[in-house]
């Protein structure tokens, strides 16, 4: 929300020698975030003035149309000659009032202006547009033209205001009231302890039975609906400087007289509206809901396709509007531009394409149901100023004095009458009241603020607060984001001042620290980090499309997500099952940036849903919350375990002239996983797999045993080809991922330092031949457990396949065996007896003979 200074000045008697950085520090004091403070022509120097164009002479022989003109601007250059100007737009004539900079003023940006010789002539000075003062988009992208009755020589600076300072301010969702200038001058009173001019404090006359006839069928959706009815328009008024100006510092582009009102009092007091050319209105004015797969052309031109949900604005015809959002085309205010009016005598205004000006207008002033409102712009894809503040919350006692200050404006400046007739229709309701303790905000922040400050703060805010120990409050219109004890506490503090509460250090019990599984995901990280992998967190959303990208089952229990109920992208509107998608986007991302050898990894919580749905609720913020609270909210959300994934593509190994390096392959994978699994201290079985984006033949199955029941943890290897193809990945990428805390369950909880003996090792080599489905895996555990206590460890150091000379379908593993004992050197004899009794057992159960 942009907020000009002076506009805030209006409302609120702020202390002269107040800046917009001084308003800053005591809005933020105050809880509100104020971005930045916009200086506008902090840099502008005169003289700038209104000239009148006396001559215009068109140049030849240039590649683009130039003019060389002359213009009256009074004695503001000294002499009261014309000023010789040479200028290349086309959107003014003789006689137009123009804005002119003339030989020793300075531009925004730095620019000097000084008379040089150009296209033949001397141009001393120039014919401004809104772009070169700083002034935003005013919808010409030409000249400024004034209105003919501006007086020629006046100083342009001060006619068009273009001295200010604008807050940018930063609003939060629940703060929909800070959406208009009335809600910041609320704010910046309370801080500076001064009275506040309500803007929406106006006389308006009450409802009768003579207003334009509206039927609300939807009463939740639409909880208040007022119209008035404003005739005889001028079509050619235009909207004054001064109205622009505001437009513009706010950040939007003047259109037409009765748009610019409508918006303007929207800014300004908080309430959306609307004008419908009367003309265009076929009957009754109607609010309900679309019918499935209505149709509806917006006001941007776009043909819309309407959801049972949408709430729209209806004539006899049908949607003439998207509530809260969009108004219709069939029923938009005619605007006539300056340039395109020309004089039809004593007939009524009409453009030079023959549409008549709009001379009669229904205004409309509603409020709307803020999640219906949130969800149909989502829907529609169609985000505006309206719905932007419907969503986060309108001041529903607001819409009649909008509704009569629009009628006010459209009076005074487009020279219309009000209609008697006042159409107002509500939907019963009552204030929302909420009982507190008077102490509460004292718990919620550990500061003894005492029941008169706390009563004192929440009636600067609007509430109406009676009782003494138990206040019973009433919470003010405009702040819908108030429902509870500990909205009230915020609002105390706040005002109290965050920077006024203690700083106290928490007194943490002895013998505390990191828990088991926070150490593990640590070690987990250096582990994968000291390997060479860096780690690329991503955000925990993905869009549906991506199950299929990785090839996953239709019946994939990744498939199953926890959908939000309002996403930041409509393009990943679920929680993530899985840490590949994010981190292959991010190694796609590098890639594509030149980084070709890449090494990534990510530990983070995965989503699956529960199968019994249960609503969450709000912990208590005054007390700790009980072990069942605690428990009961974990019951609702999802499973969450966590995951640790790493993706490689590229060189594993550089070459130089230590050698010829080589890429990462599925090995690399699979060690990633050992690696993890090491650190909580886990068996990992690696097995032969085939599951969802991996490579049929280069993937692992990553397998534990936990109370004597084999569990898959994870897979690892190279990735299909058509999972590369859909997703734009390098060649030959490869991926792991794991089930951190069913590692974690699996593992003996210590990490063991590895033990060094005195005594010497003894190594055994065997080769055996199996048949060529038989994992290395099967016959390296039987190995390991025929060798009994004294195998140390075993290593495949070699696969051999050969017909001729091993036969058809066999293959040959070599393992390296060291034996050795914590209590004496071993002999040959034991050595080659626990190395026999470590065939015999692989034989046994794989069929694996000694080769040759």
């Amino acid at each position: 929300m942009r907020v000009p200074l002076s506009w805030l000045r209006e409302y609120v008697d702020l202390p002269a020698t107040e800046s917009g950085r001084d308003v800053q520090e005591k809005l933020v004091s105050a809880g509100l975030e104020v971005e930045t403070v916009e200086q506008l022509g902090a840099d502008l120097k005169g003289p700038l003035v209104v000239g009148q164009v006396l001559t215009i002479e068109e140049l030849e022989g240039f590649k683009k149309p130039i003019r060389f003109c002359t213009v009256d601007v009074g004695r503001a250059n000294g002499t009261g000659e014309p000023q010789e100007i040479v200028c290349g737009a086309r959107n003014f004539a003789v006689g137009d009032k123009v804005v002119v900079v003339l030989p020793g003023a300075t531009l925004p940006g730095g620019f000097s202006i000084a008379a040089r010789k150009t296209y033949g002539k001397t141009s001393h000075g120039m014919i401004c547009s809104t772009d070169e003062l700083g002034m935003g988009d005013d919808g010409t992208h030409g000249i400024i033209v004034l209105p003919p009755e501006t007086e020629v020589g006046k100083d342009a600076i001060e006619l068009l205001e273009l001295v200010d300072e604008v807050l940018d301010i930063a609003v939060t969702a629940n703060r929909g009231d800070c959406l208009s200038i009335r809600g910041v001058a609320r704010e910046a009173a309370i801080a500076y302890g001064l009275p506040l001019r309500d803007p929406a404090l106006i006389d308006v006359p009450a409802p009768n039975a003579y207003g334009y006839p509206v039927q609300v069928t939807d009463p939740f959706g639409c909880d208040r609906f007022t119209a008035r009815t404003v005739t005889g328009l001028r079509p050619e008024a235009r909207s004054p400087i001064w109205l622009q100006r505001r437009l513009q510092k706010v950040g939007m582009r003047p259109i037409s007289l009765a748009v610019d009102i409508t918006n303007y009092v929207m800014m300004e007091l908080g309430q959306p509206l609307h004008a419908y050319d009367r003309s265009l209105v076929q009957g009754t004015i109607g609010v309900r809901r679309a019918q499935e797969g209505e149709k509806l052309v917006t006001l941007d031109g776009v043909e819309r396709t309407l959801h049972a949900e949408d709430l729209v604005i209806t004539d006899d015809r049908g949607p003439i509007g998207l509530a809260g959002v969009m108004g219709g085309a069939n029923t938009e205010i005619a605007d006539l531009p300056q340039s395109r009016l020309r004089s039809t005598g004593g007939a009524p205004m009409v453009t030079e394409d023959g549409v008549n000006g709009t001379t009669d207008v229904v205004i409309e002033a509603a409020h709307f149901d803020a999640v219906a409102i949130a969800r149909t712009s989502r829907r529609q894809k169609l985000l505006s100023e309206a719905s932007r503040r419907f969503e986060r919350g309108v001041d529903p006692q607001a819409a009649a004095a909008a509704a009569q200050r629009t009628v006010d404006l459209l009076v005074l400046l487009a020279g219309g009458t009000a209609e008697a007739g006042v159409t107002e229709i509500i939907a019963p309701s009552a204030p929302h009241t909420i009982t507190v303790p008077a102490n509460h905000p004292d718990k919620v922040a550990g500061v003894d603020y005492g029941r008169e400050s706390v009563v004192r703060r929440l009636q600067q805010v609007g509430c109406d607060v009676y009782g003494q120990d138990e206040l019973i409050v009433t919470v003010p219109s405009w702040r819908p984001d108030l429902v509870d004890p500990n909205d009230l506490a915020e609002e105390v503090i706040r005002l109290e001042g965050y920077e006024n509460l203690p700083s106290t250090l928490p007194k943490l019990p002895s013998q505390r620290g990191l828990t088991h599984r926070q150490r593990l995901h640590r070690r987990a990280g250096r582990a994968l980090a000291g390997a060479g992998y860096v780690e690329a967190p991503n955000y925990p959303f993905v869009g549906e499309q991506v199950f299929d990208q990785l090839g996953l089952d239709s019946d994939d229990p990744a498939r199953r997500v926890v959908r939000l109920v309002n996403p930041l992208s409509d393009e990943e509107p679920a929680l993530r099952t899985t840490l590949l998608p994010g981190l292959l986007g991010a190694l796609r991302r590098n890639a594509g940036r030149g980084s070709h050898d890449l090494a990534l990894f990510e530990t983070g919580l995965v989503f699956h849903p529960r199968e019994e749905q249960r609503a969450a609720f709000h912990l208590p913020v005054d007390r700790r919350p009980t072990d069942e609270e605690i428990a009961a909210l974990n019951a609702a959300l999802p499973e969450q375990p966590r995951h640790v994934a790493a993706v490689l593509a590229g060189a594993r190994e550089q070459a130089g002239w230590w050698g010829k390096g080589r890429p990462a392959d599925w090995a690399d994978a699979v060690e990633a996983a050992r690696a993890v699994a090491r650190e909580a201290g886990a068996e990992l079985t690696v097995r032969k797999g085939q599951y969802g984006p991996w490579h049929p033949g280069r993937c692992a199955q990553l397998v534990i045993v936990v109370d004597g029941t084999e569990q898959v943890v994870g897979h690892a290897g190279e990735l299909h080809p058509r999972v590369l193809k859909a997703l734009g990945l390098p060649e030959r990428t490869c991926a792991m991922e794991l089930n951190l805390d069913a590692l974690e369950a699996a593992g003996d909880g210590v990490p063991q330092a590895p033990g060094i003996s005195t005594f010497p090792v003894a190594t055994q080599d065997v080769a055996l031949v199996v048949d060529l489905p038989v994992p290395a895996a099967e016959v390296e555990a039987a190995l390991r457990e025929g060798a009994g206590e004294l195998l140390e460890s075993i290593r495949l150091f070699d696969v051999y396949e050969n017909a001729e000379q091993l036969g058809d379908g066999r293959k040959s593993l070599a393992y390296a065996l060291r034996f050795r004992a914590g209590d004496r050197t071993l002999t040959v004899d034991e050595a080659s007896a626990a190395r026999d009794a470590a065939v015999a057992l692989a034989g046994e159960r794989t069929g694996a003979v000694l080769r040759g």
